[in-house]
């Protein structure tokens, strides 16, 4: 999982640890890992490399609840197995040459080793929440290691006369699937935190495959790179069916009849009166990660150097961590953020370290003010005290008259001319550095400039850093042309004054 691709991604809102730990200890496939564990005694047999011996498969099936008659079912037993010996939920003995022997077997019987619980088996039941995760992660990454593994028929064509696998034949390199999966998880995670609507955020398969496909630029993609795409679909489809039962994904996989050999007019086999789901996407595959999901993908991408950063992560550090930590959040994360902040302080000193927090002249500096703002909208009448007294201040006397007025406090005196066009010149600068230039900037810029006869002969002599960037962003998108036009006159003024 890449630092580079992701440096910074959008904070995601996490489950509790508590409700984490019971999602892991319900996924399917940890759940029979726990319980084969518990099943594992003096009799059970395992081969070299601590899996299961094959007549001992039926009887941890059966164990499991699962139906004898499925063809499936020795399969989910020995991969639960091996989930619970790559946790330490089981303890193995590999066998040596001449246990088989020794323990009474017939001449020529395959050697076979012991097992039995593990200490960390304990804490299942015993342990905190913090010590199921940990488990649980374990857990994941045995099956991730298993889903970057093709398919067996790929394998069993793949090996030599000498019992090797020929990777070249393969065409599939241990390293590369790896980094593939980690990079489609990576987009899966980014995909899903956007926008905040983590709960219900459903990724078509496609869209996830082209993510990591279609390099970057592209315009219309060639059919060379939608092949690909196509192959990277059939692949993704595979590995996320043995990801969803680990808890990491819901998944919906691709509509086996889309797979279709073409019949005899050339077209795709379909089922009947079934036209319209054709144009449906999700018959492509549809992915989600769990909440337990985001917080699996969160921790491998934290030990990878990526900052994924959680919403509550916050609320035990200062005002000045806050600010410049949401100034780079969407609206969403920034309130949720800031929310969690405020809710165990006192509303008078959190509102004064708010305000110290925002101030400075930096780049940084409107954008500080307008989550400042934001965080002041959540105080209540006891805030009134630190809220006034920075009614002089020329960086914080504007945002502070704004709260006053909106709480219907009386006897605020009015606000310089000056500190008008300081407080706009501000706010301007705020949402350009929050959201660029959006299609409801330019109302903005009509809405703070209409009350204010002579507003660009006066402001191009604020003493905001901002002052430039603003006037031209006016000059470009203000709705008006003649007040566009003022707006670029003022600016070339405002840069000829700087020193």
């Amino acid at each position: 999982m890449s630092a580079e691709s992701h440096p910074t991604l959008p904070p995601v809102r996490l489950h509790s640890d508590a409700e984490l730990a019971r999602d892991a200890l319900g996924a399917p496939l940890f759940a029979r890992a726990v319980r084969l564990a518990r099943w594992a005694g003096p009799a059970t047999r395992v081969g070299v490399g601590g899996e299961l011996a094959a007549d001992q498969l039926p009887g941890a099936a059966a164990h499991l609840g699962l139906d004898a008659g499925d063809e499936g079912a020795a399969g989910y037993a020995s991969q639960a197995w091996r989930v619970a010996v790559d946790t330490g939920l089981v303890d193995v003995t590999e066998p040596e040459e001449g246990t088989a022997a020794e323990a009474g077997g017939e001449a020529g019987e395959e050697p076979y080793g012991t097992a039995a619980p593990g200490e960390d088996l304990a804490l299942v039941t015993g342990g905190a929440p913090a010590d199921v995760l940990g488990l649980w992660r374990a857990a994941l990454e045995a099956v991730l290691a298993d889903a970057a593994v093709p398919d067996l028929d790929g394998l069993v064509d793949a090996l030599d006369a000498g019992g090797e696998i020929d990777f070249d034949r393969l065409d599939w390199d241990p390293g590369r699937e790896a980094d593939l999966l980690d990079e489609v998880l990576a987009h899966l995670y980014l995909l899903s935190v956007a926008g905040g609507r983590t709960a219900d955020r459903q990724i078509p398969l496609p869209v996830l495959a082209a993510s990591v496909v279609v390099p970057d630029g592209m315009g219309e993609p060639t059919d060379a790179v939608l092949e690909q795409v196509s192959d990277a679909m059939m692949r993704l489809d595979d590995q996320f069916r043995q990801l969803e039962p680990i808890g990491l994904v819901e998944f919906r996989p691709v509509d086996e009849q889309l797979m279709a050999q073409p019949d005899e007019d050339g077209g795709r086999g379909e089922r009947e009166g079934d036209d319209e789901d054709d144009e449906d996407v999700s018959r492509y595959g549809m992915v989600r990660l769990t909440p337990l999901g985001l917080y699996g993908i969160r921790a491998r991408m934290l030990e990878a150097g990526v900052d994924a950063p959680a919403v509550g992560e916050l609320a035990g550090k200062g005002a000045d961590a806050l600010l410049d930590a949401v100034s780079s959040y969407p609206e969403h994360a920034a309130q949720a953020e800031i929310e969690q902040w405020m809710a165990d302080r006192e509303p008078s000193a959190a509102v004064a370290e708010l305000l110290a927090a925002a101030r400075g002249d930096d780049e940084g500096g409107p954008l500080r003010r307008l989550r400042c703002q934001q965080a002041l909208a959540l105080a209540g009448p006891e805030a009134e005290g630190a809220v006034r007294a920075v009614l002089d201040e020329a960086e914080l006397g504007g945002l502070a008259r704004v709260w006053l007025a909106e709480h219907g406090v009386t006897g605020v005196p009015a606000p310089a001319p000056e500190m008008v066009f300081w407080l706009t010149v501000d706010t301007i600068a705020a949402q350009l550095a929050a959201d660029g230039e959006t299609e409801e900037l330019p109302l903005l810029m009509a809405t703070l400039t209409a009350h204010h006869t002579g507003f660009f002969d006066q402001v191009w002599r604020v003493r905001h850093p901002s002052t430039v960037q603003v006037l031209e962003a006016m000059g470009r998108l203000h709705p008006d042309r003649k007040t566009a036009k003022e707006a670029r006159k003022a600016a070339f003024k405002a840069r000829s004054r700087r020193p």
